[in-house]
């Protein structure tokens, strides 16, 4: 009998050892993590002091951390779509919030798709029509809504009971526990919509950071004095543009007059309006009863966004806790890829601003993280200008999969692993929607690792140029400043030949604003 029952158990053992093999030395997982407008200085791996993210920290921790990855336009739906493409907003067709996208393109999920990988996606992409490449796909429609929210399941629309951090990493984890086959790869795109605006927090922080009070950026109070028209005429200021119901969540102004934001309540469930109202009312009351003006009342506006902000953090900082322990407990972490990554960045006070779309550092710049135990090592940091543009190719890269070639970016897989450190010296950039809400003007640039060239048109005509050396803030535009002409020469060239390498034109410009202006006026 004991001999029968040893047997038994090798063939058990025999029977497991080849599937642990198997999920140890076959093409890597990959989990591709991507928040909403995070800006780099609320990720403290970054070092900026502002607020605590240990989860996300992990990843660079035990990986490796990018201290200039930048995109190529920074808004929300085109710069999904340069990721999946790998392609420039005027190659792949999504220059804009507003024109469609083409899903029949190649893009990553479905060429690991077609190479053995099961693939989805949960969360947001902000791209209409029925996500391709993905085996299951669970993804909000538009920008979504933070209580409550309705999702497109395989493109049957569905509404979910509570918050939508949560949820999509509660989806994320089924997907991975219960509905992945074991014996393929998989590539799992879990994608939060936090902390885009409006900056609603999970009813567990609601009142994180009320004995907090933050001090603005040293550049909050800007006055643009040297710099261009499009600074100047931007309408993305804190204290000026930021409203009071929908940003601020006041349902009654300090005027006396309704906000409106006793709409966005109604979709709310009893309890979570019972808790919404009891954290905001005090805080809202005792605002109103110090009758704030000037730089003070600029200030409270200023804690009021950022707290809320960093609110919505949280939450999805504790959703890349549970998603990195589950690979962990699992035997996953060795041949997993996991990416921390944001659509792009954001503005949390620079220049007086939310939001994002300039090519100024803190919107151009994006946090990048990643782990791969078997080829990256612990504690890399890599300082070269990678670009959202470069996703698509290494992972692909990794994956073993052929690269499409008219896929523009380049694979980092050998830059962040050590085996070289060869990498482009210069980054090209686009934006397009102008005008349009916040009213950034049409421009495009070019930056290598110190300075930056941008050309601001359509309803003007001007150059800036900054040396990130010796003004990080980009508060001085040097471009007729005499000292710099064999810079401002050299960046020219540079920007003349990217916009080549790339096939970028002012035919191109003249174009998108064509169908931007037709799109518009159809909506």
């Amino acid at each position: 009998m004991i001999r029968y029952v040893l047997i038994l158990l090798g063939l058990v053992f025999f029977s497991c050892a080849p599937k642990e093999e198997e999920e140890q030395t076959g093409p890597p997982n990959i989990l591709f993590i991507m928040s909403d407008d995070h800006a780099y200085q609320a990720v403290s791996a970054y070092g900026h002091g502002l607020n605590e993210t240990p989860n996300i920290d992990r990843i660079a921790e035990e990986g490796a951390i990018f201290t200039r990855a930048t995109v190529t336009n920074s808004i929300c739906a085109p710069s999904r779509a340069v990721m999946l493409t790998g392609k420039h907003s005027f190659i792949n067709g999504k220059v804009d919030n507003v024109q469609p996208f083409n899903w029949d393109q190649a893009n990553f999920p479905k060429e690991l798709q077609a190479n053995g990988y099961q693939t989805a996606m949960v969360g947001k992409i902000h791209l209409d029509g029925l996500p391709q490449g993905f085996d299951y796909s669970m993804v909000l429609p538009g920008q979504g809504h933070y209580y409550n929210p309705d999702f497109l399941v395989d493109g049957e629309r569905q509404r979910f009971e509570g918050y939508v951090t949560d949820i999509i990493t509660e989806e994320s984890l089924k997907w991975l526990k219960e509905e992945r086959d074991p014996d393929k790869p998989f590539c799992l795109l879990y994608h939060q919509k936090a902390p885009h605006r409006n900056w609603q927090p999970a009813p567990e922080y609601l009142t994180l950071y009320d004995d907090k009070e933050f001090d603005p950026p040293s550049n909050f109070f800007d006055d643009y004095s040297d710099r261009g028209t499009a600074a100047k005429e931007q309408e993305m200021q804190v204290d000026g543009h930021a409203r009071w119901g929908h940003d601020f969540k006041m349902l009654v102004d300090p005027s006396g007059d309704s906000t409106g934001f006793v709409n966005e309540l109604k979709r709310f469930n009893d309890k979570q309006r019972q808790d919404w109202l009891a954290a905001y009312t005090p805080k809202n009351d005792a605002m109103k009863a110090e009758n704030l003006e000037g730089k003070e009342l600029a200030r409270w506006k200023f804690n009021r966004y950022i707290k809320d902000y960093l609110r919505t953090i949280r939450s999805v900082d504790d959703g890349v806790g549970e998603v990195l322990d589950y690979l962990d407990e699992n035997g996953l972490a060795e041949n997993t890829i996991v990416v921390y990554t944001s659509d792009q960045g954001f503005y949390l006070g620079e220049h007086g601003w939310f939001d994002k779309r300039f090519m100024y550092e803190e919107s151009f710049r994006t946090p990048l993280l990643i782990r791969y135990p078997k080829e990256i090592k612990a504690g890399t940091k890599i300082d070269k200008l990678v670009q959202n543009l470069d996703f698509a190719p290494t992972f692909l890269d990794y994956a073993g999969v052929e690269i499409p070639g008219e896929m523009q970016g380049e694979s980092f897989r050998e830059l962040v692993g050590g085996t070289t450190d060869e990498w482009r010296d210069a980054v090209y950039y686009t934006y397009y929607e102008y005008p349009s809400v916040h009213m950034v003007k049409r421009h495009y640039g070019v930056a290598t690792d110190r300075y930056k060239l941008m050309h601001f048109y359509y309803d003007i005509d001007e150059w800036e140029m900054y040396d990130l050396e010796n003004d990080p803030q980009e508060m001085h535009n040097i471009y007729d400043d005499p000292e710099y002409t064999d810079v401002q020469e050299m960046l020219h060239e540079k920007l003349d030949s990217l916009r080549q390498h790339y096939g970028d034109s002012d035919a191109n410009d003249e174009r998108f604003l064509e169908e931007y202006l037709e799109h518009r006026a159809n909506r």
